[in-house]
C-alpha cells in the first residue's frame, strides 16, 4: 500500500519551470558567464542589471524594459490560435543586445559573415552575425528549408537581414540592427502597421498571415522566434532568440 501511495505522489510531481536566468545562460554560453546578485555577467567581465524591480505597464515594457522583462510574455512553440497571440520577443533591453552583438553599426558589421540562403532553391547571399553562432543557426534553417520547393515563393527575394535602423514610429532599435533577424519575401507577408495604416501600439490589429506553419516549425527548431505570433504581428520576421524557446 505504501509503495502504491509513493508512486502516486511521484506521478503527480510537477517539475518547476526553468528560471529565466538559467535560460539566458543556456542560450548564450559564448557571451554570458553567469548571473548573480541581480546582475548578468558577461565573458569580458562586464555586467548589466537583470531586474530593476519596477512594475511596468504595456508601454513602459516596450520603451524601458530591463533584461528580466524580456520574459514577461511566454513564447509558445508550434501551432497556436489567435487568442494566444502576445508580444513575446518584442520587449527588448537594448543594452543587452548591444553588449552581445555590438554597440554601434560599425561594431555589428565586424561580426557579420556571409550565409548562402537555400543554395538550391534561392542561392541568395545574406549577412548574419556570427556572435552566439547565430549564423550557424541560420545555416541549419537554410539547409532544411532547401528541401522544400513547395515553399520557394516565400523563401525567395529575402526582405532583409542586417539593417541598423529604428522600428518605424519609435526610437527603439530593430533587432535587424544586430544582424540576428531575417525577413522573408515581403510579397507574402503581413505586418500590423500595414494592416492598420498606423504606428499606434495600443491598438489590437486584425490578424493576418500567409506563411506556412512548416516554415515556422523549422525556424523554431533552431532558436528563432516568429513575428507572426505577436499581437502586433510581423509574419515575415524571424529573430534568433533561443532564450525564449
Amino acid at each position: 500500500m505504501k509503495t502504491v501511495f509513493l508512486l502516486v505522489l511521484v506521478s503527480l510531481t510537477i517539475l518547476p519551470e526553468k528560471k529565466s536566468t538559467d535560460k539566458l545562460v543556456q542560450a548564450y554560453p559564448l557571451t554570458i558567464d553567469h548571473i548573480k546578485d541581480n546582475y548578468v555577467f558577461f565573458k569580458d567581465g562586464s555586467k548589466l542589471l537583470y531586474d530593476d524591480a519596477i512594475v511596468k505597464g504595456t508601454t513602459a515594457l516596450l520603451e524601458n524594459p530591463d533584461i528580466e522583462d524580456q520574459f514577461y510574455y511566454i513564447y509558445a512553440k508550434g501551432t497556436i490560435n489567435e487568442n494566444q497571440l502576445n508580444d513575446a520577443g518584442r520587449i527588448r533591453n537594448e543594452s543587452f543586445f548591444k553588449k552581445m552583438y555590438g554597440s554601434s553599426k560599425e561594431a555589428v558589421v565586424k561580426n557579420l559573415v556571409q550565409v548562402v540562403w537555400c543554395p538550391k532553391l534561392v542561392n541568395q547571399t545574406l549577412q548574419f552575425s556570427k556572435v552566439n553562432n547565430a549564423h550557424l543557426a541560420l545555416k541549419a534553417v537554410s539547409e532544411e528549408l532547401d528541401k522544400h520547393p513547395e515553399w520557394k515563393k516565400y523563401l525567395s527575394n529575402i526582405g532583409g537581414t542586417f539593417n541598423w535602423r529604428y522600428i518605424n514610429g519609435t526610437k527603439r532599435l530593430s533587432n535587424h540592427s544586430f544582424g540576428i533577424t531575417i525577413d522573408l519575401n515581403t510579397s507574402y507577408s503581413n505586418y500590423w502597421q500595414w494592416s492598420c495604416g498606423c504606428t499606434d501600439e495600443k491598438i489590437k490589429p486584425k490578424y493576418q498571415n500567409k506563411i506556412p506553419q512548416g516554415i515556422v516549425d523549422i525556424f523554431e527548431q533552431h532558436g528563432f522566434i516568429w513575428g507572426g505570433k505577436w499581437l502586433h504581428f510581423d509574419t515575415m520576421h524571424f529573430e534568433y532568440r533561443p532564450e525564449l524557446l
